[in-house]
């Protein structure tokens, strides 16, 4: 059996990217989506949420852009001058290593943009991390201690199944640097899911067995949505998206998927696509199906 759940990652960043995810839900294939607690929108994203009772709804912990939930007076090391986010997972990684890094205060962190979910009224189904930030090891063992504590009942898990990695670069050519960056990105992250996976389990949650789009991202379109829908490994995937309008609010973020989220509308709502999805037999699930769930 294959199973496929379609999350559209950044939910409450600007107000026309919750149009364009409530779009591909409601027109669309789009079956999931994680809330970004932070994010400018947030209120919006809430609001929009709780009409769509068939959209599964995680939450995007989130250490590297915007404005903290705590108080930024506690957050010195993951914070710049202005008071935002501005490390990368990479410099969060060698901080952590130099101890430069409280993880308490990382915890008070993500435990505030969970409560502040919550809080909202919203079913949570899951966690993941905006640019794979909880899968740092000791970021990821917060986070699975939360998911118990908040009882939030699964994790993303970074094993990249097939990328169609010639495919992408040859019709990106003039982007392939960036492709075969993200590729080999996809790589290292794979290669800590083959011990996270054993530590989801242990801690009792569930995750999908294969991630897509790591590789893809900022180049997923219709041709190559339908590339991955053909190669589909049996057992549960989950395909990663970013969809959404481009507006003044999305230009002025730091966010580098600009015009690309428009592109990836038009492939999440597209008759061909779903007709792919019909011929492999795949059952378009979420994370909430994933776990036992109607």
């Amino acid at each position: 059996m294959r199973r496929l759940i379609i999350n559209a990652d950044d939910f409450g960043l600007t107000e026309r990217i919750n149009d364009a995810i409530i779009e591909c839900h409601q027109k669309g294939i789009v079956t999931s989506t994680t809330l970004m607690a932070n994010g400018p929108a947030f209120d919006n994203a809430t609001e929009r949420a709780r009409t769509e009772q068939k959209l599964g709804i995680g939450i995007h912990l989130n250490l590297s852009e915007g404005t903290p939930i705590s108080d930024p007076s506690q957050l010195r090391s993951l914070i710049n001058e202005t008071g935002r986010f501005y490390l990368s997972p990479v410099q969060m990684l060698r901080k952590l290593m130099d101890r430069g890094i409280s993880l308490g205060k990382v915890e008070m962190e993500l435990r505030a943009q969970i409560e502040k979910v919550l809080n909202a009224g919203i079913e949570v189904t899951h966690l993941d991390g905006h640019k794979h930030v909880h899968l740092i090891p000791q970021f990821l063992q917060i986070a699975l201690r939360l998911a118990q504590e908040y009882k939030i009942p699964a994790i993303r898990c970074a094993r990249e199944g097939t990328t169609r990695l010639l495919s992408l670069a040859g019709r990106n050519w003039r982007s392939s640097p960036t492709v075969l960056k993200q590729y080999f990105t996809g790589k290292a992250l794979s290669i800590l899911a083959n011990t996270m996976k054993a530590r989801i389990e242990s801690a009792g949650l569930k995750a999908p067995d294969y991630l897509l789009g790591i590789t893809s991202t900022g180049f997923l379109d219709s041709h190559h949505l339908i590339n991955l829908i053909a190669r589909l490994p049996d057992g549960t995937s989950e395909l990663v998206c970013h969809p959404g309008y481009v507006d003044k609010q999305l230009m002025e973020s730091p966010t580098r998927l600009l015009q690309q989220r428009e592109t990836e509308i038009t492939a999440l709502v597209s008759p061909e696509v779903k007709e792919w999805l019909n011929r492999r037999g795949v059952q378009l699930v979420n994370y909430r199906n994933l776990c036992g769930g109607a």
